[in-house]
């Protein structure tokens, strides 16, 4: 068994915006060489997270508009009242309570094991940002 790891760096360029990653994790999955194991992707931002998801534009900007009815950027949040980081992000830290920081995929014959319709998704939840991170950690068989 070997262990890989890769940072991907991103930036963003919208409030909430949906990033497709698959292409990208699945270079560097094949350029590792490993033909068995699992794929740990994970965001290590607490307003950015890891999903997996259909890639389709049309429904990509109807999950942009859910995401913006669930948690109005402009409700009065207690976070918002004294930021940490002079952001008013209290309602991308609410957001973030409904998805996954990590998603585990497991990788067979050297490629992702992703549905017919399924795609790895970044999701930014307090961009625009001009740099964000994807960890990435491989477990596997040459």
């Amino acid at each position: 068994m070997r262990v890989h790891r890769h940072t991907l760096t991103l930036a963003t360029g919208q409030p909430i915006e949906i990033l497709d990653l698959t292409e990208r994790v699945r270079v560097w999955v094949r350029e590792c060489g490993v033909r068995d194991g699992l794929l740990t992707v994970t965001s290590p931002h607490t307003t950015a997270r890891i999903t997996v998801n259909e890639r389709e534009a049309r429904l990509q900007e109807d999950m942009v508009r859910f995401l913006e009815r669930l948690a109005p950027r402009d409700e009065p949040y207690g976070h918002n009242a004294d930021p940490v980081d002079d952001r008013l992000n209290a309602h991308a830290h609410l957001l973030g309570l409904f998805m996954n920081a990590t998603e585990s995929i497991p990788v067979a014959d050297g490629d992702l094991v992703l549905g017919q319709w399924q795609s790895l998704f970044f999701v930014e939840l307090d961009g625009p940002r001009a740099h964000r991170e994807v960890l990435l950690q491989l477990l596997g068989a040459e």
